[in-house]
C-alpha cells in the first residue's frame, strides 16, 4: 500500500488547499463558496479520505470528512452534507478535538439553517459557543455570537439579533480579526436596514466595507457596496443608488463574480423604475433574467454531476467492497478443502464462517441499494430546484405588470389634468357678465366634476393594481370593513407613493380636500398621531388571514 506517513500529510496539506481553492475552508456564513469543478474536488478529497483511513489517521480523516460535507453543502445538497459533518463531529469527539468540534459544530449548524432546520441550528451553536467559553477562543465565540445572531434576525427578532451582533462586535474588538470584525459589521448594518433605520445601517456598512477592503475579500466588498446602493435607493437618493450598484457591476465583471452581477443588475432595474425610466428598468431585468437562467444551468449541471460521481465512488466502494468479501470468501474455501482433508470436524466450522460472510454480503448488498436509493432521491431533489426558474419568471410578470400600472397612473394624471384645465376655463366662464351662458355652463361643469369619478379607466387601473398587489384591497376592506370606494382609491394612490399633486389631479379634489380625506382615512385605518399614514400603506403587505402581518 505503500505511503509512508509523512508523504500523505504532504498530499493532505495539498488536498486541503485544493479545498479552500475551490470550495473554501472554514466558516462560510453569508459566503458563496462554490467549487468550479465539486466532481473533481470530491473525487480528490474521497480518494485522501480513503489513504487516511487505510493509515488510521483520525485527526486528517474528521478534516476531510468535514470538507466534504461543506462541499455538498455549497451545491445545495444538505443532506450528504449533513451526513459528512456528522461523520465528522463523531471522530472529533472521539479525539477530544476542542476548538475543532466546535468549528465543526458551527459549520453544521449553518447547513441546519439553511436546511430549515432552525432549532437544530441553535443546539449546534449554542455547543460550540460553550466550547469556545471552555478553550477562550475569543474568535470562536465571537462567531458563533454572530451566527446565533443571524438566525435571530432571519426569524424577525430583530431585538435579539442586535444584542448578539454586539457581543461578536465586543469580542472581535479584543483580536486582530478584521475579516471577521467586518462581517460583524456587516450584520448590524443588516439590522438598522431591517429597521429602517438607514443612517445607522449606512454607519455600520460603511465600517464593514473599509475592512473588507483591507482584507481583500472581494465577495464581501461587492455585497457591501451593493447594501449600501440599497439605502440609497429605499430613501429616494436614486442617482446615488445607480452610482454603487454600477461600481458593483464593473468590478463583479471584472472578477467574474456572476452571483453579484445578476443582484447588481436586478438592483439597476428596481431602481431605474422608480426613475420611471422603463426601457433602462426592462434591458436590466432582462439582463439578469438572462443571467439567473445561466446560474442556474450552471448549478444544475454542476450538482447532477457531483452526483454522478458520488453515485460512480460509491459503485466503485461498494464492487471493491463485493470483491473482497469473494476473496475472502474463496481463500476460505481453499483452506476449507484442505482441512476437510485433514479434519472432518472442521467443516462445521467453515459452514458457520460461510453463513456468517453470507449476512455481511446481504448486509453490504442492503447498505448499497439505500445508498443508491438515498442517490437517487438526491437526484430527484435537483431537479425540483427547476421551480426556482418558475419563482423567477413569476416576478419578472410582476416587473412588467407593475410598467403596466405605472402606465395606467401616467394616463390618468394626464386626462384628469387636462379636464381640470377644462374646468378652470369653464369656471371663468361663468364668472362673466354674460348671463345668457351661465345656466349651460353651469352644466358642462358638472358632467366634468362627475366624469373625475365616473371614468372607466379608474376600473382599468383597479384591475391592474389587483394584479401587482394581489389580495391588497381584500385583506385591507377586510380588516377596516368601513372603507368607502373614494378611501380606496386614495389609499392605491398612496400605496404607489405619488406626490400630492398628482393624486389631487387623479382623485379630481382640490388639495385642501385632498389633506381632509388624508385626515379622515387616518381616524378610520386607526393610526397613531405622528404616525405616516404613507409609510404605513407601503408597509401593509396582504397575507393570508390570521397572519401576523395582516393584523398588524
Amino acid at each position: 500500500m505503500g505511503m509512508s506517513s509523512r508523504s500523505f500529510h504532504h498530499l493532505f496539506q495539498f488536498v486541503c488547499w485544493l479545498a479552500v481553492t475551490w470550495a473554501g475552508c472554514g466558516s462560510v456564513w453569508g459566503q458563496s463558496g462554490r467549487s468550479r469543478q465539486p466532481d473533481s474536488t470530491f473525487r480528490q478529497l474521497k480518494a485522501a479520505l480513503n489513504r487516511a483511513v487505510e493509515q488510521q489517521d483520525l485527526p486528517a480523516e474528521n478534516t476531510l470528512r468535514q470538507q466534504i460535507g461543506l462541499l455538498f453543502y455549497h451545491q445545495g445538497n444538505y443532506t450528504q452534507a449533513i451526513d459528512y459533518l456528522l461523520q465528522a463531529q463523531k471522530g472529533y469527539r472521539a479525539v477530544g478535538a476542542g476548538d475543532d468540534l466546535a468549528n465543526n459544530l458551527n459549520e453544521l449548524g449553518t447547513v441546519y439553517y439553511y436546511n430549515r432546520q432552525s432549532a437544530l441550528a441553535r443546539k449546534q451553536f449554542d455547543e460550540a459557543l460553550t466550547i469556545y467559553r471552555r478553550t477562550g477562543n475569543r474568535s470562536g465565540i465571537a462567531r458563533t455570537y454572530g451566527h446565533i445572531g443571524h438566525l435571530f434576525e432571519k426569524e424577525q427578532n430583530l431585538a435579539q439579533a442586535f444584542a448578539y451582533q454586539k457581543r461578536a462586535l465586543a469580542q472581535y474588538q479584543t483580536t486582530q480579526d478584521e475579516a471577521g470584525l467586518g462581517k460583524i459589521y456587516e450584520n448590524i448594518g443588516s439590522i438598522f436596514e431591517d429597521q429602517a433605520r438607514y443612517d445607522s445601517a449606512r454607519y455600520y456598512y460603511q465600517h464593514a466595507l473599509l475592512l473588507s477592503q483591507k482584507s481583500g475579500r472581494t465577495v464581501d466588498q461587492l455585497e457591501i457596496i451593493n447594501n449600501l446602493g440599497d439605502l440609497y435607493r429605499k430613501t429616494g437618493q436614486y442617482d446615488s443608488a445607480l452610482t454603487y450598484y454600477r461600481q458593483v457591476v464593473a468590478t463583479a465583471q471584472r472578477t467574474q463574480e456572476t452571483y453579484q452581477l445578476n443582484g447588481a443588475y436586478r438592483d439597476l432595474g428596481k431602481t431605474y423604475q422608480l426613475l420611471n425610466r422603463h426601457d433602462s428598468a426592462y434591458a436590466y431585468f432582462e439582463r439578469s433574467h438572462d443571467l439567473t437562467d445561466e446560474l442556474y444551468a450552471v448549478g444544475n449541471n454542476q450538482q447532477i454531476a457531483l452526483l454522478q460521481t458520488l453515485f460512480d465512488v460509491e459503485q466503485k466502494d461498494n464492487e471493491i467492497a463485493r470483491l473482497s468479501t469473494e476473496k475472502r470468501i474463496n481463500t476460505i474455501l481453499s483452506l476449507t478443502a484442505g482441512l476437510v482433508l485433514l479434519l472432518l470436524g472442521g467443516l462445521a466450522a467453515v459452514i458457520i464462517s460461510r453463513q456468517r460472510l453470507k449476512i455481511r454480503n446481504e448486509r453490504a448488498l442492503n447498505e448499497q441499494n439505500r445508498q443508491i436509493f438515498d442517490t437517487q432521491r438526491a437526484l430527484m431533489e435537483a431537479e425540483m430546484t427547476n421551480q426556482q426558474l418558475a419563482e423567477e419568471n413569476l416576478r419578472y410578470q410582476l416587473a412588467l405588470q407593475g410598467k403596466e400600472l405605472s402606465s395606467h397612473t401616467l394616463h390618468l394624471i394626464q386626462k384628469n389634468q387636462v379636464l381640470e384645465e377644462l374646468k378652470n376655463d369653464l369656471t371663468t366662464l361663468l364668472n362673466d357678465d354674460k348671463r345668457d351662458q351661465r345656466k349651460q355652463l353651469k352644466q358642462l361643469v358638472q358632467k366634468i366634476g362627475q366624469s373625475f369619478s365616473t371614468d372607466k379607466n379608474w376600473d382599468d387601473f383597479r384591475a391592474t393594481f389587483d394584479q401587482v398587489h394581489p389580495h391588497f384591497f381584500t385583506e385591507l376592506t377586510r380588516q377596516f370593513p368601513e372603507l368607502t370606494p373614494t378611501d380606496l382609491r386614495l389609499i392605491a394612490l398612496l400605496k404607489m407613493n405619488l406626490p400630492s399633486g398628482e393624486m389631487a389631479t387623479m382623485l379630481g379634489i382640490s388639495p385642501d380636500s385632498l389633506r381632509v380625506a388624508r385626515y379622515r382615512l387616518r381616524k378610520k385605518l386607526g393610526l397613531a398621531e405622528g404616525e405616516s399614514l404613507t409609510t404605513y400603506l407601503l408597509r401593509y403587505a396582504a397575507q393570508p388571514t390570521g397572519s401576523p402581518a395582516a393584523s398588524s
